[in-house]
């Protein structure tokens, strides 16, 4: 198991849009605990909602791909099941649901490990950006990401939600700017250091790899989990990155330089 903790490298702003972003996200979720399901899952974006622009507000049966064990030692077999999917009525647009959707989140666990991963990577990526440009990028990120799955399945009748689509952007982007950056990461019972590129450029890399799987209708449910969001938010991010990769050279070597840097040192 690998924990990213946080990163070693030195900004020179405070991330108000960063902070702003975690606050909200967090502001949110505690509505989600008060007002519960009635209000996370009209503000939910569905696939069938987008595509067909339709507001669904009562129980719809999904037909679920399980894979199981043979009994009779033939391997694993993909059987369907049939579960009741609970729908909400939307008080606004259903379309906008692509946006508000990127503030909700299904559990503590959710809304920590995003905000965890977006108060590591968020700093480096909005000192590059600016304010405004990171903002409309995190949300583009998370607008492609959702689109992502959605395209995948677009009669899914099962509510999407969570800020990974565009938390993923900010990671690629992050990647592509900061590969060697060193990464404070709780590895299995140890505390040690690793370069960006394989703390961040590994979990792309696995997203990657299950997104194909969740493609394949042999490998069955993906366990609730929208792994083409995070690879389309990702793919969008690292997009993003190399048209401003002129602008984080210059910010990284700015700050190398007011750190007494050159660009042979680096960060202990």
């Amino acid at each position: 198991m690998v924990l990213p903790l946080g990163d070693l490298q030195r900004t020179f702003i405070v991330p108000f849009v960063t902070y702003s972003l975690i606050a909200v996200n967090v502001f949110v979720f505690l509505v989600q605990q008060k007002l519960g399901d009635s209000f996370t899952l009209a503000f939910a974006a569905t696939p069938l909602e987008i595509t067909a622009n339709t507001d669904l507000d009562q129980m719809v049966p999904r037909e679920e791909r399980v894979p199981v064990r043979d009994p009779f030692g033939q391997g694993v077999r993909v059987v369907p099941r049939v579960r009741n999917i609970e729908h909400f009525a939307c008080p606004i647009p259903v379309r906008l649901t692509l946006l508000t959707s990127m503030f909700l989140h299904g559990s503590w666990m959710h809304l920590l490990g995003n905000m965890l991963y977006l108060w590591i990577v968020g700093d480096n990526v909005e000192e590059v950006l600016g304010g405004a440009r990171y903002l409309i990028v995190y949300l583009a990120c998370g607008l492609v990401g959702s689109l992502a799955q959605i395209m995948v399945n677009p009669e899914s009748v099962t509510p999407t939600l969570g800020a990974s689509g565009a938390i993923a952007g900010v990671m690629g982007a992050y990647v592509v700017w900061f590969p060697h950056n060193q990464i404070r990461v709780l590895l299995f019972r140890f505390i040690t250091v690793l370069p960006a590129i394989l703390v961040i450029g590994g979990w792309i890399a696995l997203q990657i790899w299950l997104g194909a799987g969740a493609i394949d209708p042999r490998r069955g449910d993906t366990g609730g989990v929208a792994y083409l969001a995070h690879v389309g938010g990702a793919i969008t991010g690292i997009f993003v990155a190399f048209l401003f990769y002129d602008d984080a050279t210059y910010i990284k070597q700015r700050n190398f330089a007011a750190q007494g840097w050159t660009a042979y040192d680096t960060p202990e």
